[in-house]
């Protein structure tokens, strides 16, 4: 690290919770609180006129809304506050072109969030070595457990504290992932090589330089027939319930324990690509992937009903398993990771890097015998080798050749969602 630039970093940690069942139930009602304030301020911005559509106005109508619908005064005035902001945040990430429009949230598929905006009212203390004691609002003390130090006490700073937290749940309870904000040196340049990506299905991570980084199936064998079960009996209570009736609380159950398990599968995924991200963070001073359209790639095949897909069940299951493998999440980790540790992280186009020989340049798409075996058509080389090997090669020939995607004024430039005027229509 250089001690000369010091520059404030913002780092989550996150924490299970252990709460009694009473703050279970006074956590959901803050969060789905918390979701029908998005939801009417949503329609409160659809129904006002452009030019009342600031943030005093919207506050006005959230203090109005607290007074005229009891069960919104669950939520803490700050956490109202704080989805205020993010809803106001999110129209400007979306006229900056960087995410779509925001909308509705709906019951089922909204992740069930609360906002806790002011570190110092968390009051955090540890108890012994693996518990630490934290106030939420209108919930009360409760346990969370301590698995990282925290700067809390003696420890915090004006240059490393806690400045707020936010609670989450998932299929494993709720939890609580406090926003750490430090004071750290300016990393020195990472003076490792470079490196090209290729990501794949069968193979989830080849290097230019011949390293593979792969993994088994993410359940075990009795877990897969586990959640098989449960899917089948989740089927059958579902298709005898009547329409309209409510879901009974067997089928809840059963629908809870599937969630456990796709958790289970999913935590073992995070924390692969985190240990094999960090490593090759490490190691490498310049990394190079691809600029892949990922939505495009896992769209669907099923076609209309007058121009019908072809293989649409073969597609169906290319689809579900480039979306288990998550792409899109592992250059996230290397592109802050490598920041952390002064390397960079490039992107280059991405069409004819698995068909081009990356020995003498020919491309055509005979070249790739099979998945795994490459063999240039070349007359005059003839080269063969291993197929991902080949196209990470290619990566970085193009990173190389300088042809590395500049993103647009410092950020990544995406796609504007269709539908969405630009900002200067509105």
């Amino acid at each position: 690290m250089s001690q000369g630039a010091l520059v404030k970093r913002q780092f989550g940690h996150r924490a299970r919770l252990a709460l009694s069942p009473a703050g279970v139930r006074a956590a959901d009602d803050q969060a789905h609180a918390a979701r029908t304030m998005w939801n009417l301020l949503h329609a409160w911005w659809q129904m006002m006129p452009k030019g009342k559509r600031t943030p005093a106005n919207a506050d006005a109508a959230i203090r109005q809304a607290r007074q005229d619908i009891d069960f919104l005064a669950v939520l803490p005035a700050q956490a109202a506050q704080a989805v205020l902001k993010t809803y106001f945040q999110a129209w400007k990430s979306c006229w900056e072109g960087r995410a779509d429009a925001p909308n509705f949230k709906g019951r089922i598929r909204t992740v069930m969030s609360v906002d806790i905006p002011q570190g110092r009212d968390l009051n955090i203390t540890r108890v012994h070595r693996r518990w630490g004691m934290v106030n939420i609002p209108k919930v009360g003390r409760v346990r969370f457990r301590w698995t990282k130090d925290l700067p809390v006490g003696k420890h915090a700073g004006a240059e490393n504290r806690i400045t707020g937290a936010r609670l989450v749940k998932d299929a494993l309870g709720w939890h609580i992932a406090f926003r750490v904000q430090t004071l750290q040196g300016k990393p020195d340049p990472h003076q490792g090589p470079d490196v090209g990506i290729d990501v794949g299905v069968t193979v989830p991570i080849a290097l230019s330089d011949g390293e593979t980084y792969e993994h088994g199936e993410w359940l075990t064998d009795k877990e897969r027939a586990r959640l098989l079960h449960l899917e089948q009996r989740a089927a059958r209570r579902k298709q005898h319930r009547k329409p309209g009736a409510r879901t009974s609380r067997r089928l809840h159950r059963t629908y809870d324990q599937i969630a456990g398990l796709r958790a289970k599968a999913k935590r073992r995924a995070l924390d692969w690509q985190h240990k094999t991200t960090t490593v090759i963070a490490r190691t490498y001073g310049t990394v190079v992937v691809e600029a892949l359209a990922i939505t495009n790639m896992v769209k669907s095949a099923r076609g209309t009903i007058e121009e019908p897909g072809k293989n649409v069940a073969r597609k169906s299951g290319l689809n579900r398993s480039i979306s288990g493998e998550a792409w899109g999440r592992t250059v996230t980790m290397l592109t802050y990771k490598t920041a952390r540790l002064g390397g960079t992280l490039a992107k280059v186009p991405a069409p004819h890097t698995s068909r081009r020989c990356s020995a003498c340049g020919f491309t055509t798409p005979d070249s790739r015998e099979s998945q795994a075996v490459f063999v240039c058509r070349n007359p005059d080389c003839g080269w063969s080798g291993n197929a991902d090997h080949n196209a990470a090669r290619n990566v970085l020939h193009l990173y190389r050749m300088g042809l590395a995607l500049i993103p647009a004024a410092g950020r990544a430039v995406v796609r504007r969602a269709k539908r969405v005027k630009p900002a200067a229509a509105r």
